[in-house]
């Protein structure tokens, strides 16, 4: 969390936890970019609370995804191959959450709840069909995320399970995203032109 989303969690200033910092009591890590940045294990043992210890993640939660209803076809053939696969690596008691939704869209409702049950630490393990069943871009943040709240985050990664009819449709909603973009700036230039010129 940053700076100010851990001051809160402690219960101070931000002026505070930079002093903290340069004196040596509290030490972040840094970004790229030099902003401070904590995890609530490193701020939980500052503060010597336990409770994370004490009650550790014990949901396994499955998540299947395709973008339109008409794909729901898939969506049975992903949970089947789940369901088998998690059989297979022993993981009993699993909650299995279906959503159509695509996968550009973090908005999604029970993205979303999954995510902020990883975040309070209650999920030890989420199990995917395929990098893109869970975001089609930065995987990697939600993995490192997952990983600083003790999920284990499994990737059947079987690329079959990934349609290639979904990522073309992800692919034109970017194209279109950035046209819109582009022809917004254009009358925007347009309309600043002619009030330059009204002067």
């Amino acid at each position: 969390m940053d700076v100010t989303a851990a001051a809160k969690y402690v219960g101070r200033t931000v002026k505070t936890l930079q002093r903290w910092d340069r004196a040596g009591r509290l030490k972040p890590t840094r970004t790229p970019s030099r902003r401070r940045v904590y995890t609530v294990d490193q701020l939980d043992e500052f503060l010597g609370n336990k409770r994370h210890a004490a009650k550790a993640p014990v949901r396994a939660i499955v998540y299947c995804r395709v973008s339109s209803a008409a794909q729901r076809p898939d969506l049975k053939n992903q949970r089947k191959t789940l369901e088998s696969f998690c059989a297979g690596r022993g993981i009993s008691d699993a909650e299995f959450i279906e959503e159509i939704g695509g996968g550009l869209n973090f908005r999604r409702k029970k993205f979303n709840e999954i995510m902020s049950a990883v975040g309070r630490s209650e999920v030890k393990t989420l199990v995917i069909a395929h990098k893109d069943r869970l975001v089609r871009f930065g995987f990697e943040w939600f993995e490192s995320f997952c990983r600083e709240h003790h999920c284990e985050l499994l990737v059947l990664n079987h690329e079959t399970l990934s349609p290639e009819q979904e990522m073309v449709q992800d692919l034109m909603t970017i194209v279109h995203c950035f046209s819109s973009r582009l022809y917004g700036l254009r009358n925007y230039r347009k309309s600043l032109k002619k009030a330059l010129e009204a002067k």
